[in-house]
């Protein structure tokens, strides 16, 4: 197909959808309207929707959300908690949940807001999914190191970039590793005064964005290799649930857990977090329901965006691992 014939397709396209989706209209008024098949028109909405024009989304009745999003208030103490239907498929949950994300951030960012960006999936998934919002000069900045195992998807400072372009305003990387090899060597890069400025402004963000890791085989840390199989295993068996943005490991009463995997990574620690107005964790993987529930025992999170697996775990694993009504 040579490109006038593709463009004149995609002219078709959207304008099929603009009729279907924002205009109410059935295929057989769009098909006569615009003298083509029905079945035709049927397949040409397909295709929009395969190749990004359209982008179906289904969302939890509110009722139901507000009853969970309560529960989990009630509970832990947030602010608020964006909860995504569940989906089979990994990439398109992870999507359902950074919607939501994107979304919040849309309501919340103000002109001239700073946001501290920490890395992975989720993070970065909330950059896709953020519609066009003009220019409200807001910054983005590096909560966290990079890594080139993590590729550009998963760096804070390719998040930055991203949702800078959408929001409109600037971004700022950190510059150093996200991980080095002990906690003699990350102090002195905490020294370096220009790695110092990024922290520091980073520590004065109105909102921050991070993700709550495991110990799964499928955690960032443990695909990048991070950490040795013996490392992440001997972090297991000492009690350890997940991390706060890559680092600051914890057991799920919320407590620093004790490993030598911990103090490793330069970036925002939970005390600095805890500085930050709105701190918004995502994780859409069901496998993280108790890293998520031993992060929200830090009191760190202010709004929490999962799924609704992981919300009814959560609550069920705190009932579960209380005694007499408090935590052990």
């Amino acid at each position: 197909m040579n490109e006038r014939n593709e463009n004149a397709d995609i002219a078709l396209m959207t304008e099929i959808a603009t009729l279907y989706y924002t205009e109410g209209e059935t295929q057989e008024v769009i098909a006569n309207r615009l003298g083509i098949s029905r079945v035709k028109a049927g397949r040409l909405l397909k295709r929009a929707q395969a190749e990004g024009i359209v982008d179906v989304r289904v969302r939890q009745h509110p009722a139901v959300s507000a009853e969970i999003e309560q529960a989990l208030r009630r509970r832990f103490g947030i602010k608020r908690a964006l909860i995504a239907l569940d989906h089979a498929d990994s990439d398109v949950q992870r999507a359902n949940v950074a919607s939501l994300v994107a979304d919040h951030l849309s309501r919340q960012l103000s002109e001239g807001a700073i946001v501290a960006v920490g890395m992975g999936r989720n993070v970065g998934a909330v950059a896709d999914n953020v519609f066009e919002q003009g220019q409200r000069q807001c910054s983005f900045v590096c909560a966290i190191g990079g890594s080139v195992r993590a590729g550009e998807y998963m760096n804070p400072d390719h998040i930055c970039r991203r949702l800078a372009i959408k929001f409109g305003g600037d971004s700022e990387t950190l510059y150093a590793p996200a991980l080095v090899q002990n906690l003699e060597l990350r102090d002195a890069m905490y020294e370096n005064p220009t790695i110092r400025q990024t922290l520091d402004r980073a520590r004065r963000a109105d909102l921050a964005l991070i993700g709550i890791g495991d110990l799964s085989e499928n955690s960032n840390m443990v695909r990048m290799g991070w950490f040795t199989p013996q490392e992440t295993a001997e972090a297991r068996l000492s009690g350890t649930v997940g991390d706060m943005m890559g680092y600051d490991f914890i057991d799920i009463y919320g407590r620093p857990s004790m490993t030598p995997m911990q103090g490793r990574v330069i970036g925002l620690t939970i005390t600095d977090l805890a500085r930050i107005p709105d701190v918004i964790a995502i994780a859409a993987e069901n496998t993280k329901a108790a890293g998520i529930l031993g992060a929200l025992r830090t009191g760190v999170i202010d709004t929490l965006a999962t799924s609704v697996t992981n919300a009814h775990t959560i609550l069920r694993l705190d009932e579960a691992t209380r005694v007499d009504g408090k935590l052990d």
